[in-house]
């Protein structure tokens, strides 16, 4: 199974745009992990392009949050349809679960023991001062902890998360994760 692992950073925020909708925003960077060549890469927006026959190839996206921001805001510039494709969003299986959302650095901080490298509003202000690399090096930051968190829940039905102090346990069930979606054609562009 083809396993894509993403993250957006932005642009702008709701607040530019005046609305709570992804797709009234604009990419700054895409990043992926893709498990076929387990090789992380990010591509701006006019890099878009060589980004869709990996995607187009992909059994399943894994994102955080992706359902309602990632998926939606990437679907704009897409010419086809990401909703073909399987998607895992984490978030909302922790929400799913444990009946409340966290954040990704909650996460990392007690699965995995580490911080993230920053925050979304600092990639914005790098968009602003034009600091592309700190982008970079942060939305692939942001995409090896989904993805690893990924794993560790999988091979361990449950996460980890810090709060006051506490480390707190969700119990996840993974099993239907990596089933293979039922549409059989995921492709929607002729590649």
């Amino acid at each position: 199974m083809r396993k894509i692992v993403f993250d957006i950073e932005t642009r702008n925020v709701f607040a530019d745009v005046g609305k709570n909708d992804p797709t009234l925003l604009d990419i700054a960077l895409v990043a992926i992990h893709d498990s076929e060549t387990n090789e992380f890469s990010s591509y701006l927006e006019e890099d878009l392009p060589k980004l869709w026959p990996i995607i187009e190839r992909a059994d399943m996206l894994i994102g955080f949050n992706s359902d309602h921001f990632d998926v939606p805001l990437l679907n704009k510039y897409y010419p086809g349809d990401l909703s073909k494709i399987k998607s895992l969003d984490i978030l909302k299986e922790i929400q799913k679960s444990y009946g409340r959302r966290m954040k990704l650095d909650q996460l990392a901080e007690g699965t995995l023991n580490k911080k993230k490298s920053g925050h979304g509003l600092d990639a914005i202000m790098w968009w602003r001062q034009g600091e592309i690399e700190k982008i970079r090096t942060y939305c692939i930051d942001d995409v090896r902890i989904t993805k690893e968190i990924y794993e560790y829940a999988t091979a361990n039905q449950k996460l980890l998360f810090k709060e006051g102090g506490k480390l707190n346990e969700i119990k996840l069930d993974t099993s239907e994760w990596e089933k293979p979606n039922e549409n059989i054609l995921t492709f929607t562009l002729p590649f």
